[in-house]
């Protein structure tokens, strides 16, 4: 009996034993995840890409001015001189370019030596997408005091950011002009040699960045102090890339000097990621440069010693050829750091119809109007020759052939 009480306990274990549990109850309206459901990770940050415009010497010839002239209105107008160039630099995140006539007020306007342009220059600039103003050159002074602290007043007035000139101490103290390009953020810094014997007024000390000590005499000297100070100031602002423009360098000259290649080392060893040059009035080479950062890693970034005329009057061999330029820059959202991935140029000419035409003056896409045809065989000719010099100063490889780069 004992033993058939025994086997029948055991077997009402038994069954209870494979009876499943009751489930757990929750409140209405929560789910719980089972521990075989996979587990969502965040996607990786992509890279942040971002683009600049880059374009060179914006001169004001006194033919320029009058083509500039519309005699009905008495208004002026540069833009349709450089709207071929315009495509590329609105595609673009950021425009830059050297202005380098001052904007000193009426009615006294003129070309060289001493440049005085119309307003309307600063308008057709910002209509035409740009963004940038290095106003630091030569012809900085060529109105005194009064026309480099008017430019600057222009500049603000029409929206267009400024680097290199100063209208107070506290200007200058500060002459870093910032910018988030496209979620890239650069420092901008500028410089020129010299003033063309045109002394620094004594009452405004601060007028002008230089980067010679000797600017009034040999033009030698560096002032490698206080190009270093800006830089350390750049870099303590937390930017993810330094630009410095650069006014520099020999006229009509096609190569860097040892001089620009001795400064652009100085500037990336102190913590330029891009070094852009002006002055030559002709183009000037390009290229990546590979920088060491204090950990012994490396970054790339890039130098461009010239990239000639963007438009002016002149008519020496190759001032009229030019280049606008496209950078592409990309930063690593992991690590941090940003720099120049690509560059591509699109080559330029500057048309000049002569005296009694209207437009007279006007730049051309060099592969987009050789592919709209209907031109005199002159023109071609020119045409193809300023893309052939681009070729052999730049490099055939970073042509554009009338398209926007970097253009997703």
């Amino acid at each position: 009996m004992r033993r058939l009480c025994a086997l029948l306990l055991c077997l009402i274990l038994l069954v209870a034993g494979c009876t499943a549990a009751p489930p757990p109850s929750f409140p209405a309206g929560e789910e719980v995840k089972t521990a075989l459901e996979p587990v969502q990770r965040a996607a990786p940050a992509l890279p942040i890409v971002s683009t600049l415009a880059v374009c060179g010497d914006c001169m004001s010839h006194k033919p320029q001015i009058a083509d500039s002239l519309n005699k009905e209105t008495g208004e002026y107008s540069y833009y349709h001189m450089f709207a071929a160039a315009a495509p590329y630099v609105t595609a673009a995140d950021y425009g830059l370019v050297n202005l380098e006539v001052p904007l000193a007020g009426g009615p006294d306007y003129d070309g060289y030596p001493t440049f005085n342009a119309p307003d309307g220059l600063a308008y057709s600039l910002k209509e035409a997408g740009f963004d940038l103003c290095l106003t630091a050159n030569n012809h900085s002074l060529d109105r005194g005091w009064r026309g480099l602290s008017r430019t600057l007043d222009v500049l603000d007035e029409v929206g267009l950011a400024h680097v290199g000139t100063s209208r107070t101490q506290e200007e200058y103290d500060n002459n870093i002009a910032v910018a988030d390009v496209n979620g890239i953020s650069i420092a901008f810094l500028g410089y020129s040699y010299g003033t063309n014997g045109i002394r620094v007024p004594k009452d405004h000390p601060y007028a002008i960045n230089l980067f010679n000590t000797d600017y009034l005499t040999s033009l030698s000297t560096p002032d490698y102090d206080k190009m270093a100070a800006d830089l350390a100031q750049a870099e303590a602002l937390g930017t993810d890339m330094i630009a410095v423009l650069m006014h520099w360098g020999n006229e009509y000259q096609t190569k860097e000097s040892k001089y620009q290649d001795t400064l652009a080392d100085f500037l990336f060893d102190h913590g330029a990621d891009i070094v852009l040059g002006g002055h030559s009035h002709v183009p000037q080479p390009m290229g990546f440069r590979t920088i060491t950062d204090p950990d012994g890693s490396t970054h790339q970034g890039f130098v461009s010693y010239s990239l000639g005329n963007f438009i002016s009057g002149q008519y020496f061999e190759l001032t009229d050829t030019t280049a606008v330029l496209t950078l592409e820059l990309t930063k690593d959202q992991k690590t941090g750091v940003a720099e120049v991935t690509g560059y591509a140029y699109a080559p330029m000419l500057m048309l000049n119809r002569g005296a009694g035409t209207s437009p007279r003056f006007q730049l051309l896409d060099a592969h987009n109007a050789l592919a709209a045809g209907g031109l005199s065989a002159t023109l071609e000719k020119r045409l193809q020759k300023a893309i052939d010099d681009c070729h052999t100063i730049f490099g055939p490889e970073r042509d554009t052939a009338g398209q926007i780069p970097f253009v997703n």
